[in-house]
């Protein structure tokens, strides 16, 4: 088999695998510190195509980035306990229904199989885009470049971990911008699929997230045996904004026969 072309980086040593995924614009690192806490569960985390250190594609889809990630899976030797945020959920979700031989547990986080909107996601992709980094001096100049176009502190905050710098002091995005600005409409979108993933599956949803599961009939047939935990006081990021829960919700659902 090829080595996988993605970039992962792993912690923990443990023969009991974490896979985790991100969300749009973020990369494996954002869920370092709820690695770091699983240990001495082995975490494996992924950079998805056009994010992070992983190469960039010509294209936005779903399932080109499935075949990505089995190809990680594949190279584990044993089935894991898949994780994924946002856009890295429904790449999860997708993974764990058409290659359920590679997932013995599903987690997705604050996101749901189905249509979702894309309109905010435009918004912040030509934020970052209009960002002239020939121009770029400092990290803190960028931060308030994007504040003009993006009113929460936060996700300005998260975006900067995507700033990158090199030997001649030359600042730029690890994100193909390109892509995701011209294909971001195919981000919200869901691949029709007949197909159902029987392994025990948990979602994790923020309380104060304006992002669900949906249609819990539609989720079950997919999902059969799903359950559902919602996080207090946590927004979209729910493993930024109560990391403890998360571990403790993760070491719970791999302890369970």
């Amino acid at each position: 088999m090829a080595e996988t072309r993605l970039h992962t980086e792993t912690l923990g040593s443990s023969d009991s695998r974490f896979v985790f995924l991100h969300g749009l614009f973020g990369r494996g690192r954002n869920w370092a510190s709820i690695a770091r806490n699983l240990q001495p569960h082995c975490s494996v985390l992924v950079d998805l195509p056009n994010h992070g250190l992983s190469p960039w594609s010509p294209k936005f889809s779903y399932l080109d980035m499935v075949a990505d990630v089995v190809q990680v899976l594949a190279e584990l030797g044993q089935p894991a306990c898949l994780v994924g945020h946002s856009m890295g959920g429904r790449v999860a979700m997708l993974t764990a229904l058409h290659h359920p031989d590679l997932v013995d547990r599903l987690v997705i986080v604050d996101t749901s199989p189905g249509l979702i909107p894309t309109d905010r996601l435009r918004t912040v992709a030509q934020a970052m885009s209009k960002v002239d980094m020939s121009t770029v001096t400092s990290r803190s100049q960028v931060r308030r470049i994007l504040a003009r176009n993006i009113d929460d502190e936060l996700v300005v905050g998260f975006l900067l971990q995507n700033l990158t710098r090199d030997i001649h002091h030359h600042w730029s995005w690890t994100l193909n911008l390109d892509v995701l600005n011209r294909d971001i409409e195919l981000v919200g979108e869901w691949p029709e699929t007949s197909a159902s993933y029987c392994h025990p599956t948990l979602f994790i949803t923020g309380a104060q997230s304006d992002h669900d599961v949906g249609d819990l009939t539609n989720v079950k047939k997919l999902f059969p045996l799903m359950r559902q935990v919602k996080v207090k006081q946590a927004g979209h990021w729910v493993h930024a904004d109560a990391p403890e829960v998360v571990t403790e919700a993760l070491r719970h659902f791999v302890a369970e026969t």
